[in-house]
């Protein structure tokens, strides 16, 4: 194809011209060097124009899709062998019929009829004048394929013959339509080559004939769409030296490009002023692809700003480009910003449609805001919107992982009920969570309803059921859905065998989860660094510390997760100070005071693991004095570590101190979890209740002044919300210190906050009902806990029937 190729560097050498029209960028010289100018060769190219595309083979058989046509075949036709003459005739009968004339062409080709270029023209002229687009666009899209196929069919030709006898100074003929329908269809199969050639070399030098600007703009758009951005912008020079009035669209797509580059956004505002030269007025698309390309390159502060402006002077601006700030910002994880622009956009007026809704509900659900993605996910459904299988399994999957999983159970009966489709993501997650509540033989139930549904279980299901009967105890039936897997075709992957293995360590297996380790290397799966943490906690956890040191000293590549993984270990066998010296000696060979090293994070999981073991131990006077010594060597705790020592100070009853660590982590700029306050709110009513605070290792501290109604107004303060561990330390505390009437509201918060009351929270309930002698009350609850599988401890229910007997006996008395 040399002239399609020289075609193509000549276009990239107008790209990279116009580039430096653009950007000030020097043209290389060597490009110069082989290449002339464009359109002089192009007017002035002595010999037949031939293209690589026409040179290709043409199929003789040639047959439209049946997704394309579905007509009645024409009557009386008894035998089938008809000439090129004859097929000219029943196209000129049937012209004013292009039923007829369509149902006539597909009769031909599944009779094999061998279409030539009088009957290809014939047939094509009856689609272009009753505007038959869609099925023109089908016939030049066949012909191009078959055309690859049959040396002897030229479609330069087919246009020659096609324009023969046309005045092509009639400007509103009605076969122009052809010149564009075939670029689209070149374009459309990304024969952008071929369409430049046909354009600049056929339509233009041939019967100079110059293309709609719809022609170009297709192909431009499309140029843009697959990363071609300077022959777009090359093909947009062309356009404008040849006279052609860029309109609305060229403009916007050709600011969505130079936006798209990156290193052009100056440029792609000095489109609007060409715009005004022009005397074309910018309109909403032109600015919401600006505000678009802002947005893509991390710029939603400065697209917002433009919007903005663009909005005080009156100038129109689609709901689109509020969808392109909103989605940008979500990108830059700024979703305080996104979520004052979907505010505004109402404000505005302006209707928020299902995709950006779709977009603050997942990006909410990343960050675990449950509440914030309810709220909006509840709007978008009360404003008749329907939501699809993805948003609701990004809901299910953030329920999930805070540890919601009764809650997932109803939201998918919930979803399911209404008339969502859900696949077998969300299914998946819903077996998941039907795990973790013990529940896996109503996971094997659902499988029926997969069935039935044509979803095929993958591996991701076989590798939940694995989990699920690890977690009930089960790893026979474990390993025995395991090999089924394998035996249905799936390849286990090193996701399965973690899993597999970790619940066999985890159920007192080592030597089979070794086994099974080693059965993973044979069969070439690659272990990665969660396997070898899986390994060396599960060895320790074993008591088989000494191996789990041979295998970690082994490794020849030590990843911080692979020390982590070694630090844990050392935590789970109960041996601290080892744990210190391998964690302090690690902190040593690393500076983990610069941000960007990549120890720091996982530092911080091994600080805390230490801290947490020594707090465990009660070694607070250790723990403290690690906090401190790497307090000075620069690295600053974060709120888990925080958390971790708060909360050993308030077992102590030192909240004197607990509450001195929390005003230093907030002096420090470190914001407070609901696992934070939750700790500091249970160390009070603790000291409520004992009355005092005393400490083996610390003097007697001083009564805190910090009140549960200061935790509680600091938690409101920073946007803090309880959880369902909170209220239920509430709910407990407020039933011990005799308050039950707080107890009780608190409970109702739970409801209102759309929150499931656990185990714990009803038992705590149950319990202050009992004590001041509710028993119908106590009987309601305890009723509502058990149709919801939960159980109070023994003596709770032991209670509860003696006062049920004994308030039966004083009725009977009465």
């Amino acid at each position: 194809k040399p002239h399609a190729v020289c075609c193509r560097i000549r276009f990239f050498q107008v790209a990279v011209s116009h580039r430096r029209h653009f950007t000030g960028a020097p043209t290389k010289q060597p490009l110069i060097r082989h290449t002339t100018g464009m359109l002089h060769r192009l007017f002035n190219f002595p010999s037949p124009i031939r293209f690589s595309l026409f040179k290709k083979p043409f199929s003789t058989a040639l047959s439209l899709s049946s997704s394309h046509t579905h007509f009645t075949k024409p009557s009386k036709i008894s035998s089938f062998h008809p000439n090129t003459s004859q097929v000219l005739q029943k196209f000129n009968l049937y012209q004013n019929n292009p039923s007829l004339a369509l149902s006539y062409f597909t009769h031909l080709n599944q009779n094999g009829f061998s279409h030539n270029i009088q009957t290809y023209a014939s047939f094509i002229r009856i689609l272009c004048y009753w505007n038959l687009n869609r099925k023109l666009d089908s016939l030049f899209i066949d012909i191009i394929a078959h055309s690859k196929q049959n040396p002897l069919f030229q479609i330069h030709n087919l246009f020659e013959s096609l324009f023969e006898n046309v005045d092509v100074e009639n400007k509103n003929h009605y076969l122009f339509r052809a010149f564009h329908v075939f670029v689209k269809a070149c374009v459309s199969l990304n024969m952008f080559d071929e369409a430049i050639d046909f354009l600049f070399h056929f339509q233009i030098k041939k019967f100079r004939v110059l293309p709609s600007v719809f022609s170009f703009n297709f192909l431009i758009n499309r140029l843009v769409m697959c990363n071609e951005v300077y022959m777009a912008l090359g093909v947009y020079s062309e356009i404008k030296r040849l006279g052609l009035c860029p309109n609305h669209h060229t403009y916007a797509i050709i600011i969505k490009g130079l936006c798209k580059k990156g290193d052009d956004l100056i440029h792609a505002s000095r489109v609007f002023d060409e715009m005004v030269e022009a005397g074309v007025t910018p309109n909403s698309y032109c600015y919401a692809a600006f505000i678009e390309g802002l947005c893509n390159n991390r710029m939603s502060d400065l697209g917002y700003e433009v919007l903005q402006e663009r909005r005080k002077s009156n100038a129109p601006i689609e709901a689109y480009a509020y969808a392109a700030v909103i989605r940008g910002f979500c990108n830059e994880m700024k979703l305080d910003k996104a979520e004052s622009v979907f505010f505004d956009m109402e404000w505005q007026g302006l209707v928020p449609d299902f995709h950006v809704y779709s977009l603050l509900i997942r990006e909410y659900c990343k960050i675990g805001d449950l509440q914030k993605a309810e709220v909006l996910y509840d709007d978008m459904i009360s404003k008749g919107i329907k939501t699809n299988c993805v948003i609701a399994s990004c809901i299910l999957h953030c329920m999930s992982g805070l540890g919601m999983d009764s809650r997932v159970v109803d939201r998918f009966k919930e979803l399911k009920h209404s008339g969502v489709f859900l696949d077998g993501v969300a299914y998946n997650i819903v077996f998941d969570s039907l795990c973790k509540l013990g529940k896996v033989d109503d996971a094997v139930g659902m499988l029926e309803e997969l069935k039935s549904m044509r979803i095929d279980l993958d591996i991701k299901h076989y590798t939940t059921f694995i989990n699920g009967y690890c977690l009930q105890g089960k790893p026979d039936v474990a390993c025995s859905i395991f090999k089924e897997m394998e035996e249905n075709g799936f390849k286990a992957d090193v996701v399965a065998y973690n899993v597999l293995a970790a619940g066999l360590f985890r159920n007192r297996h080592a030597c089979e989860a070794i086994e099974l380790l080693n059965c993973m290397d044979n069969q070439g799966v690659e272990p990665n660094n969660t396997t070898h943490k899986i390994i060396i906690e599960g060895l320790c956890s074993a008591g088989k510390v000494e191996e789990a040191e041979a295998y970690f000293n082994v490794l020849k590549v030590k990843s911080v997760e692979i020390y982590s993984s070694m630090v844990n270990g050392y935590c789970e066998a109960g041996l601290i100070e080892k744990s210190c010296e391998l964690f302090c000696e690690i902190s040593n060979e690393r500076d983990i005071s610069e941000e960007s090293c990549g120890f720091k994070k996982l530092s911080k999981v091994m600080y805390s693991k230490v801290l947490a073991a020594l707090c465990r131990e009660g070694n607070i006077e250790h723990a403290r004095s690690l906090f401190d010594f790497f307090l000075e060597r620069g690295f600053t705790p974060d709120v888990v570590t925080y958390t971790i020592m708060i909360k050993s100070y308030c077992r102590l009853n030192c909240l004197q101190e607990a509450h001195d660590l929390f005003w230093d982590m907030k002096s420090r700029g470190i914001k407070p979890d609901v696992i934070t306050y939750t700790v500091l709110l249970d160390g009070k009513f603790k000291q409520v209740n004992l009355k005092r605070c005393f400490s083996a290792q610390h003097k007697k501290g001083s009564d805190a002044t910090y009140g549960v109604s200061t935790i509680l107004t600091d938690m409101e303060q920073t946007k803090v919300s309880p959880d369902v561990v909170t209220y239920t330390v509430l709910i407990d505390g407020y039933v011990k210190v005799d308050n039950f009437q707080e107890a009780i509201r608190f409970f109702n918060e739970i409801i209102e906050m759309r929150l499931e009351p656990d185990n714990v929270t009803y038992t705590a309930l149950l319990s202050g009902l009992l004590n001041r002698g509710h028993t119908e009350k106590a009987a309601i609850l305890y009723n509502e806990m058990s149709s919801k599988g939960m159980k109070p401890p023994l003596p709770i229910i032991s209670k509860l029937k003696r006062q049920v007997i004994k308030a039966r006996k004083v009725q009977f008395r009465k």
